[in-house]
């Protein structure tokens, strides 16, 4: 797929996403919306502080992609509007089933994450009867003849479901995201010395603590 975000650029078009279907009286969205929606704290991740210039720049570098069209808001008015021309439209390359595209839009917004918590955080967007249904739709995008689209990731420590993460920002590295799992994993990581470190600690603390407990005793007495 020769599709490469930058994260601004996906960020831009998953509120376009999102709003199209959240609040319908206000798409086409203004560029003050836009920048508003694009800095939500809620349904972000990151969360981010963009201004009014970036996502302008971002929004023209999208409409030279043709994602992205500028229309007016209305007779004889010169306040711009931007709707996305990405999916489901007449001049998108891609068309996709309502599921399908609730899913690619979060992801957009949140990056990685595992089928209940696209279950979850797709219900304004779409309905999903269980888990696995979200697991049928993102196979589904997994195995498009146009994609594929989404991609499983290794499956973290101490995690019980695997996450997906979509594709329009380039190829994931599986390879980088197993090593960097086994070393979170493995007895001999940064992080699993300094817990040791603290266990140790703490375990010197409760001795030298008893040790005072005793001296004070004997005096006492």
């Amino acid at each position: 797929m020769d599709i490469c975000f930058s994260q601004t650029e996906a960020r831009v078009l998953g509120c376009l996403l999102e709003k199209e279907v959240t609040t319908p009286d206000q798409y086409p969205l203004t560029l003050n919306a836009l920048t508003t929606a694009c800095n939500q704290k809620s349904n972000r991740e990151p969360v981010m502080s963009l201004d009014e210039a970036t996502v302008q720049d971002t929004l023209e570098a999208l409409k030279t992609k043709r994602f992205v069209q500028e229309v007016t808001a209305g007779f004889g008015s010169r306040v711009a509007k931007y709707q996305h021309r990405f999916c489901n439209t007449e001049f998108s390359t891609f068309q996709f089933s309502k599921q399908e595209k609730a899913i690619i839009c979060v992801m957009l917004l949140r990056g990685p994450q595992s089928p209940g918590e696209l279950r979850t955080r797709t219900n304004r967007l779409c309905n999903f009867a269980d888990v696995k249904e979200v697991e049928a739709v993102l196979s589904t995008l997994s195995e498009h003849p146009k994609g594929p689209f989404v991609i499983q990731l290794p499956k973290e420590p101490g995690k019980r479901d695997f996450r997906y993460m979509h594709l329009f920002s380039g190829e994931v590295d599986i390879e980088a995201l197993q090593q960097q799992s086994a070393a979170v994993g493995s007895p001999s990581s940064p992080s699993s010395e300094r817990l040791t470190a603290l266990e140790d600690e703490v375990a010197e603390l409760k001795k030298e603590v008893e040790e005072l407990k005793a001296m004070l005793e004997s005096l006492t007495s």
